[in-house]
Formats: structure tokens, sequence, C-alpha cells
């Protein structure tokens, strides 16, 4: 039998002269392959139901008035020092707002990541190697069977050219995220200004019901006492003293749970303020000047119609819809052949001593294309789980919608209700007065004993209280209706970039 003929070894070095196609020839050939595999042999576009309707001003019957004007810093309107540097020391320390601010800075990073994708990337590669040459291969003798040192320094450099737009979409997603990211750090801090504000009126409401409560067990002890003296005199019986005694420890038992709610306020000022463990040195007012305090805001007659570009958190869920959407298109683009120009240059040799040499130089370029035929389904399901992202944030932003309306509808609702209440609130007040000043008169005439005197003083307290108790709720509608507005929140978004959702199919 003849032994098969041994196949020639290659030359080396190989002559690119050989190649029997041009420069020319070959790019046109790609770029032919490229338009052809473009058109005909991308995988099958996916299949994408349309998503629900967002809600609009007009879907949630906002059709009045522009709102009032709110200025970020609302707070000052109410002309304590106290309080305002309170809130500044709470949006400077507490840690949400840190969390906020981290959140903001990484989808801000995240952004500028993606930004890059569509320039040109360039690296530089170095490559040292000490290695044994197999000799049954493209290497003959005296190279192959031999131990050498190459190196390779090389630079490379590629450009995605994105047809399709899926970097652009890519990006728009990860800046709507970044804008939503800011728009909640916003809503962060509207909503501790809120908490504070709100915090420190219910301390100063339960310091003032302290105050007030204490009056009312004076006076009751003092009118313990003038019936202890009644009793011995044969003026009053048993019955009256078990009477005034049953209401001391009903006026000590007011004193201790409005003691328990004066601590939790200021317990709840500390952590806001970001020193839980220190107490801090706050100063109350007294009760005659506890009042609802000068409004900071034309109270609206009914529902905004710009409520919605007002209020930080609907506007990061609709950045987050818009995030959502490009998202989906860029699933869409995925469908599409990826396209890059590659290009590369370099020394390339055998022999450290040689990389620097004349011969060692080369180069490369052309494009890359990458075609998805078939994925078993990874792109149809990657632009299912998009979709229902999309899905899941218009959800979430039409629920955000309505409870934004209802929010404002309520607080205009208490507002509405507390004006009638403190009219009722303050006649009654007023006749408890008058007949507080009809018992002392009677009693300088010598009419009635000074117990009539000290039982109208109760009464007058009693309603005093009452009217601090509707001041704090006045005021706390007051604050309730002033976040619900937006809390003085504007768009930091550039101008040119506001939120235009579309939740098209098409990328």
């Amino acid at each position: 039998m003849q032994a098969p003929k041994q196949l020639p070894r290659l030359a080396y070095p190989m002559n690119p002269d050989t190649s029997n196609l041009s420069t020319t020839r070959l790019a046109r050939a790609l770029v032919a392959l490229a338009v052809v595999t473009m058109f005909g042999a991308c995988a099958p576009l996916g299949t994408q139901r349309q998503p629900d309707p967002m809600l609009d001003a007009a879907a949630v019957g906002l059709q009045g008035q522009p709102g009032p004007n709110i200025d970020p810093q609302w707070w000052h309107a109410f002309g304590d020092a106290q309080l305002n540097a309170l809130v500044e020391k709470s949006l400077a320390n507490n840690p949400s707002l840190r969390v906020a601010q981290a959140r903001l800075t990484r989808a801000q990073s995240a952004a500028d990541s993606v930004r890059g994708n569509d320039l040109p990337q360039v690296g530089l590669q170095a490559d040292l190697t000490h290695q044994l040459y197999p000799l049954n291969y493209i290497y003959p003798p005296p190279i192959g069977g031999s131990i050498l040192d190459s190196g390779d320094l090389q630079l490379n450099a590629s450009w995605e050219l994105d047809f399709f737009g899926k970097n652009r979409a890519a990006l728009e997603s990860a800046l709507g995220q970044a804008r939503a990211a800011q728009a909640d750090a916003q809503a962060a801090r509207s909503l501790l200004a809120t908490n504070v504000v709100r915090s420190y009126f219910q301390w100063l409401k339960w310091n003032a019901q302290r105050e007030i409560a204490e009056a009312i067990l004076a006076g009751r002890e003092q009118s313990r006492a003038l019936v202890r003296d009644r009793l011995k005199a044969g003026l009053d019986t048993q019955l009256e003293l078990q009477q005034s005694n049953a209401a001391i420890p009903d006026a000590r038992l007011q004193i201790e749970q409005i003691t328990e709610q004066q601590n939790l306020a200021l317990n709840a000022l500390a952590a806001l303020a970001g020193q839980p463990k220190e107490p801090l040195q706050l100063v109350a007012q007294p009760a005659a000047e506890f009042k609802s305090g000068a409004a900071t805001i034309a109270k609206p007659q009914s529902i905004p119609m710009d409520l919605l570009g007002r209020r930080a958190d609907v506007e990061a869920a609709r950045w987050r819809v818009e995030a959502a959407t490009r998202d989906v298109a860029n699933a869409r683009t995925l469908f599409y052949p990826n396209i890059n120009l590659v290009a590369f240059a370099g020394l390339q040799s055998i022999g450290l001593e040689k990389v620097v040499s004349s011969g060692s130089e080369q180069w490369g370029v052309g494009p890359s294309i990458r075609l998805p035929i078939f994925d078993a389904g990874h792109l149809q399901a990657n632009l299912n789980v998009k979709s229902s992202d999309l899905d899941a944030a218009i959800a979430s932003y039409n629920a955000q919608v309505i409870e934004a309306v209802h929010d404002v509808a309520d607080h205009i609702t208490s507002s509405r209700a507390i004006e009638s209440q403190q009219a009722e609130q303050a006649l009654a007040l007023s006749n408890a007065e008058d007949r507080y000043a009809i018992a002392q008169q009677r009693y300088q005439a010598g009419l009635v004993t000074y117990l009539t005197v000290l039982n109208a003083r109760v009464t007058l307290l009693d309603q005093q209280r009452q009217a601090v108790d509707i001041s704090a709720r006045a005021r706390d509608a007051q604050i309730g209706l002033i976040h619900s507005l937006g809390g003085g929140y504007t768009s930091a978004a550039p101008a040119d970039s506001a939120p235009s959702i579309s939740t098209s199919l098409q990328p």
C-alpha cells in the first residue's frame, strides 16, 4: 500500500501578497454580507401587547384653577426661629435623606456609564509570553519545537454603530431612572420637613395641654379643700366631698397621658433631627400663645388642575414609566443585528528583541456583525420581562396619581370642616369666659360661694383645652395641605427633558 502523501509545511513567514482578494473587494463583500444578513437573517421580531393607558389630569377630574405658589421653605412663614433651626438641622442630619442622595448618585453614575456606549472605545494591550511552540502546527523549524519569548503590543479600537437605537434607548432609560431618583430625593426632603413641622407643633400642643391640665388639677384640688371646709362648717355633706375627691384622679390621669404624648413627640423630633440619644433643648410656648398661626398659603376651593406637575412623587413615577418604556424599546432592538467597526494596530514578534523592529507591524480594520437567528426564546422572554416592568410602572404611576388627588381632597375637606368647628368652638369659649366673669361678679357681690367661681373656671379651662386641640388640628391640616400640594417642589430636570411619556411599541 502506498503511503499517503504528506502535506507540505507552510512557509514562514507567510507573504501577505499571496491573498487572492484585494482589500477593496474584501470590504465590498463584508458590506454586502452585512446588508443581506441585516434584513434577512435576524431573529423574528418579538411581540408585545399594548400597555394600559396612563391617567392624566382630565382623567381624574382636575379642571380647576392652578394651585397657589408655595415657598420651598414654607415653614418660615410660621415665624418660629426655633422651628426653622430644627428643620434645617433635620435636613442636614437625617439618614433617610442620605440614602436618597446615595440612590441619586448611583443613578447618575449609571447614566454616565451608559452614555459612553455611543462613543468609540480604545484600549491598549501588551502581552509577553514564554512559550513552547508545537512542532506539528503552523510553525516550521527552528520555531516549532523551540521555547521562545514572544511579544504583542497592540492598540485596539471599536465603535458600535447604533443603527437601531439600542444605545439611545438604554441612555434614555438610565436618564429616566436618574431623574426619578432626583425627584425621589426631593420627595424625601419634603416629607422630612413636613414631619418635623408636624411633630414640633404636636409637641407644642401637648405642652399647652399639660399647662391647662395642671391648672384644672389645681382648681379641682382647691374645690376639694373648699368642700372640706364647708363640710366642717356643716354646709355640705359627704356626697359633695366624694364628688370633689373623684375628680382629682381623673385630672391626674389626664396629666400622665399628656406627659406620655409630650415625651413621644420629643423623641420623634430627636430622631428626625438625627440625634435620638441627645435631648433637644426646646422652649415651649405658653398655652395662651398657642394659636393656629397665620395661613402660609391660600386654601384652594378645589383640587388644582396642575397638581400632577407639583408633586415630586408623581413626577418620579412618571420618569419611571419613561425609563421602562425605553427599556422595552431597548429589548426590541436586540432582535436586530449588532454592528461594530473594529480596528487594531500594533507590533508582534517572536523574540522580545524584535518587537520594535521593522517587520513586526500588524493592523486590521473591518466590520463586526452579530446576528440573533435562533435564541431559544431568550429575546422574547427578555421583551416580556421589560413589558411587564412597564405595566407595573404605569400601574404604580396611576396609583400615585389617585393617591395624590385623594390626599389633596382630604386636606381640603378637613380644612373646611375645621374652620366651621373653630367658629363653633370660639363661640363656646366666649360663653365660658362670660360665665366665669359673671361668677366672679356674683361672688364679689356675695350672691354665690367661691365654689361656683372655681367650677366656672374649670369649665373655662376645659374650653381652652378644646381650643388648643382644634387649633392644633387646624395647623396640622394646613401643613398637610401644603405637603399634598407639593411642598414648593419644582422640577430640577431641564425644560427640554420633561417626561414625554410614550408607550409606543416601536423602538
